[in-house]
């Protein structure tokens, strides 16, 4: 029998033997039955990692990315720093309508940051003014406007976003959707996979200067929070690309509503206006008092406070800011800003702090309070100059005609006074005598003009020191009575 079988396996088929062939038919199917099994192996992983990954590859990180140091102190102490410098009161009044409509809720996006507390929406009062209430104590539970992005892009502070994601977000950077440009590159209108609206600027492709102006803005606001700044949700490094992500604020800025190209949907009141710029105040108060190292913008104007929804400042564009941190009173460096807004200290030697910023608020305040360009060449020769101006009409005791016209409920003496006598401190010649931006919001929240502290210790030695002072304390107490003769007082520190 076993000879048998040795004779079938013998016989020869197409030159080979039958168990030659048996052989190589079972290796066949042995590697067809593997190379099955890996194929369908490779796909369950292919599948696995298409869940998990965007359509784009991961692009290349610049090595600048590295240089760029977030100060985790700083960045823990957000929430109670944003406590400190919260809103106190209500607002009623935000802007005059001209048509009785309801113009407060000009958009479709009310963002509300996580990390901060926020208003209640305004409300259609029964004077056809928009009114807000009192902040919640509260923190706020909102959804982040990165929900729904693709997770694995977190890259510390803020959303690591691909060139494509943006030019889907963007429309391939569409003129249409163009809302600023300047020197520092374009801005763009976007809308996010997730719905969120945003801005996008993309800095213009300079060697170096790209950047190096990526870096500022990352550094100076990429790791803090507060409710009166503009949020940076995250950025773009591809190749010589360098884009930045901003929460998209749609109810213009401060500029444009003095200025009446938003009269369509009113002009800003009295209550608006001190609402804005008590917001600007308390946002830079927490980026010079707040953080280390602190934060000079170096660039405050009307036109770089944005106004979202609820009428509340949100200082932009921080392009120029300069960090002042290790003990440093003052940098050197080079003359940067927009003229009419530039402390003369700065413009004279280039000696830049805080109180720089400080003169800055100054000017914005009598614009807010004025209606006027801080410049005007198109105004008669003692008019050109907004503070100048003012500070001539404060002496000739008129400060009660330089209110705009615009306005349709004209402040109380006493309100006008005390947001003059605090714009004049702020744009003192002499900066060490300017105020801490946290005493200009205090001074904005007074119901009365607060006298400032080293003055109150001044009056205080020399009433110790001299009956003859005493007696000129009282008198002043006594002249105190009368708004216009505190202001004149004033103006005499103002030469």
């Amino acid at each position: 029998m076993a000879s048998d079988l040795n004779k079938t396996l013998s016989k020869e088929y197409i030159g080979l033997q039958l168990w030659v062939l048996i052989v190589i038919c079972l290796g066949v199917v042995f590697l067809v039955i593997l190379s099955i099994s890996l194929w369908l192996s490779f796909r369950k992983k292919s599948r696995r990692a298409n869940v998990m990954l965007p359509l784009t590859q991961v692009p290349y990180v610049s090595e600048e990315i590295k240089e760029i140091r977030v100060d985790q102190a700083s960045a823990n102490n957000g929430n109670t720093l944003n406590e400190k410098f919260s809103d106190k009161g209500s607002e009623k009044g935000l802007f005059n309508v001209d048509n009785g409509e309801d113009s407060g809720q000009s958009g479709s996006f009310n963002h509300v940051d996580k990390d901060v507390k926020g208003s209640q929406p305004g409300e259609e009062g029964p004077t056809g003014t928009v009114s807000t209430y009192r902040p919640s104590s509260n923190p706020l539970t909102a959804p982040s406007p990165l929900s729904g992005l693709p997770e694995f892009s977190r890259l510390g502070w803020g959303h690591w976003f691909t060139l494509r994601d943006l030019h889907l977000a963007t429309n391939r950077f569409s003129k249409d959707n163009i809302i600023g440009d300047g020197g520092y590159g374009v801005v763009y209108r976007g809308n996010l996979i997730n719905g969120t609206p945003v801005a996008v600027k993309k800095l213009l492709n300079n060697p170096g200067q790209a950047d190096k102006d990526f870096r500022v803005e990352v550094e100076a606001i990429g790791h803090v929070r507060h409710k009166n700044l503009v949020r940076l949700l995250g950025y773009c490094i591809e190749g010589t690309q360098r884009l930045l992500v901003y929460e998209y604020v749609n109810n213009g800025n401060l500029e444009q509503w003095l200025r009446g190209d938003m009269s369509d949907k009113g002009y800003l009141t009295w209550e608006a206006r001190i609402k804005i710029l008590l917001g600007t105040a308390k946002a830079l108060a927490y980026l010079h008092e707040a953080i280390e190292p602190k934060v000079v913008h170096r660039d405050i104007k009307s036109s770089n406070i944005l106004i979202d929804d609820n009428f509340d400042a949100k200082i932009s564009d921080f392009g120029l800011a300069k960090l002042l941190g290790d003990g440093k009173s003052y940098i050197t460096t080079r003359v940067m800003g927009t003229f009419g807004y530039v402390a003369p200290e700065y413009a004279n030697s280039g000696l830049l702090n805080e109180k720089s910023d400080v003169y800055s608020f100054g000017v914005v305040l009598l614009e807010a309070i004025t209606g006027r360009y801080p410049i005007d060449y198109g105004r008669p020769q003692p008019e050109v100059n907004m503070v100048e101006w003012l500070k001539m009409m404060v002496q000739l005791r008129r400060s009660e005609e330089v209110v705009d016209p615009n306005i349709e409920t004209r402040p109380s003496t006493s309100a006008l006074k005390r947001a003059l006598l605090t714009a004049l401190r702020c744009v003192d010649p002499d900066a060490d005598k300017r105020p801490k931006m946290s005493q200009v919001a205090r001074m904005l929240e007074a119901e009365e003009y607060p006298l400032p502290r080293e003055d109150r210790r001044r009056r205080r030695n020399q009433s110790v020191n001299s009956d003859a002072d005493t007696q000129r304390k009282n008198s002043d107490a006594d002249r105190s009575d009368d708004p216009d003769l505190r202001l004149e007082s004033r103006m005499h520190h103002h030469p």
